[in-house]
């Protein structure tokens, strides 16, 4: 079988892309008060003109206390003139737009939605300060019906794909850990049953959508944590959502947002920037602590790809490479193993072209240097620090 070209135009699901190369989901902390705004338009409207087939918009909740603040977007009739401005900024520029749907479960801020975090089993939550709520039979049913309901909508605002957030720890993933699951019904327990959950998220989604639009799930590989998800169990999960027939790709992913979110990027973790972007008594215990939470790992090129490449090798669904995809070299390894689509994230918000220049140079190297500073910006509108400020 030859190896495909990563340039070349690719068909995902429905949608036919002009290249292979996806921009990553980011939360871009450009939604104030929970609607669109011209700085979420213009964030993608530049990776669309810089060259990306598909660019994602992270992260809308399926319901109110799905968001990990109250600035998100969550699905509602009112968001859906906003988002719908936005998809057709993305298509103007040539380019497909994704939305990445899910609920945060226990990585939601309960303080600042007013609303209760809900997670498998009551736990006590390190980004709150607060207990989450056991979600109940009734919570999950409802939620795998506003996972259906927003992938309606996202047909309704104009998007060519949705991603569901199975990852990260978030609901979906807190669901498969056997750290934060704990329950003693039918969702908790040996992993078919802790995999019950998601596995109804995307079958709904899919029921609820048909082939209208692409749908992709980002799951991850490793948590990250005692106890939590590891690849043998999460190559399981991923046969099992082929087998359901619910997915058109796969993006694997790893860390969790909730007890160590450093897992997923490599590289330094920004403890300054992280305390100066929190309000006491927050940033007092980043200071004292944070480095029990955020941890330094080192930065690789391509450095899921490992992993990946043992999913790859279960699995006939289409897939996305994603972790430390800068150059040329990364993108032709992921296609001679197998991987159909790659996903670009910290390097396109240094560069927004660089997949323009990529493709008219195959020896141009991105200037991301990793450093992670990047991370912190998410409370006010999430840039690369090593870009000049404008005025």
């Amino acid at each position: 079988m030859n190896q495909p070209e990563v340039f070349a135009p690719a068909s995902l699901g429905p949608v036919r892309l002009r290249n292979r190369v996806i921009k990553a989901a980011t939360f871009e902390g450009m939604t104030r008060g929970g609607l669109v705004s011209d700085e979420l338009i213009e964030f993608h409207r530049r990776v669309a003109a810089g060259g990306a087939a598909m660019t994602t918009i992270a992260y809308l909740a399926v319901s109110p206390e799905g968001r990990t603040d109250r600035h998100q977007i969550h699905w509602h009739a009112e968001a859906i003139p906003g988002l719908r401005r936005l998809t057709n900024a993305i298509h103007a520029e040539g380019a497909a737009a994704s939305a990445q749907i899910g609920h945060a479960g226990p990585v939601a801020d309960s303080r600042s939605n007013r609303l209760p975090a809900l997670s498998p089993h009551r736990t006590f939550s390190p980004l709150s300060m607060q207990f989450t709520r056991a979600a109940t039979e009734a919570d999950l049913g409802r939620i795998v019906r506003a996972h259906a309901d927003a992938a309606r909508m996202a047909i309704d605002a104009g998007f060519d794909a949705v991603e569901i957030h199975l990852g990260h720890n978030y609901l979906a993933s807190a669901f498969l850990s056997r750290r934060l699951n704990r329950r003693r019904d039918e969702y908790g327990g040996s992993l078919e049953n802790r995999a019950r959950f998601p596995r109804a998220v995307a079958r709904a989604v899919r029921d609820a959508v048909g082939d209208r639009i692409a749908i992709l799930a980002k799951l991850n590989m490793d948590d990250g944590v005692r106890r939590g998800l590891k690849l043998d169990e999460s190559i399981q999960v991923a046969q099992w959502l082929e087998a359901d027939g619910s997915l058109d790709a796969l993006e694997m992913t790893a860390g969790s947002s909730l007890l160590n979110p450093m897992y997923l990027f490599k590289g330094p973790a920004p403890l300054r920037e992280f305390a100066a972007a929190m309000r006491e008594p927050v940033r007092t215990g980043i200071r004292l602590f944070g480095r029990t939470r955020l941890h330094s790992y080192p930065y690789q090129d391509g450095y899921l790809l490992a992993d990946a490449k043992q999913v790859r090798a279960a699995v006939n669904l289409p897939m996305v490479l994603l972790g430390g995809v800068t150059d040329r070299a990364v993108m032709d390894e992921a296609m001679a193993s197998g991987f159909q689509f790659v996903a670009m994230a910290r390097a396109l918000l240094r560069e927004p072209d660089l997949i323009n220049r990529l493709q008219a140079e195959p020896t141009t190297r991105s200037l991301c240097i990793h450093c992670n500073r990047c991370m912190p910006t998410i409370y006010s509108g999430t840039r690369c620090p090593e870009i000049p400020a404008a005025g």
